[in-house]
């Protein structure tokens, strides 16, 4: 059974999506100079162990960032990646190679810039540069959060909390609650917040149950947000 959710920053601190999402002008500017490619559902847009060597934009879709465990389980290690955002940008700027997967959530299209573009640009365009690490910088302290997540709060915790922060930055008001849209399964739900999926569906039948939350098909809606925050401060 898939579920809908939008994934925002892991961050919910004001001005946090500010940081992630370039402005109108370094969007024109990477657009200038990129190269628009469209992927579909569920492709992969990197590897690991490949050279990295580009960064791209995100114009439309999310983009899921991941590891494969042993056992062949999709493990998330970053938050969801939105439009407006750029990916791809630590490795590139490192001289490195790719440690993760990252792949399409829905059909996306993305501007793609080769690593000595990137370069020139951020050389031209102080303010760039300048975002750039604004942007580095709030994703490791997010990655920080997670870590601090997965070790010290149990599975519902984790779960409450992942709904209630995209729900604050990307939920949609409607008059039953708030509404997350974005098609994903509970194996992918479960790679969020390190459980598993049968977990995770324990979990949302006993959030929907205590009516903290509805699922319709594929959107689920916040009914109560103060009971889903009780979780996280059990």
């Amino acid at each position: 059974m898939g579920v809908s959710v939008v994934f925002g920053s892991t961050d919910t601190k004001p001005g946090t999506q500010d940081v992630l999402v370039v402005s109108d002008h370094e969007k024109e500017l990477i657009r200038k100079n990129g190269t628009l490619v469209r992927y579909p559902r569920d492709q992969i847009i990197w590897s690991p162990d490949e050279v990295a060597d580009r960064v791209y934009l995100i114009e439309s879709g999310y983009v899921k960032i991941y590891k494969m465990s042993a056992e062949g389980q999709e493990v998330t290690v970053g938050a969801m990646r939105n439009p407006g955002e750029m990916i791809g940008l630590a490795e590139t700027l490192y001289h490195g190679h790719r440690t993760c997967y990252a792949g399409a959530i829905r059909d996306i299209t993305l501007v793609v810039l080769i690593k000595e573009q990137f370069l020139d640009l951020m050389n031209a365009e102080p303010g760039l540069a300048i975002r750039t690490s604004k942007l580095l910088a709030a994703r490791m302290r997010a990655a920080e959060s997670m870590v601090f997540e997965l070790v010290c709060w149990h599975a519902a915790a984790r779960l409450a909390l992942f709904l209630l922060k995209v729900s604050d930055s990307c939920g949609i008001p409607t008059n039953s609650g708030t509404k997350i849209k974005l098609p994903l399964t509970h194996n992918e739900l479960a790679s969020m917040i390190g459980a598993s999926r049968q977990t995770v569906t324990v979990l949302l039948n006993t959030f929907r149950q205590e009516n903290s939350i509805t699922v319709d098909g594929r959107e689920i809606v916040i009914t109560d947000p103060k009971k889903l925050a009780a979780w996280v401060n059990e």
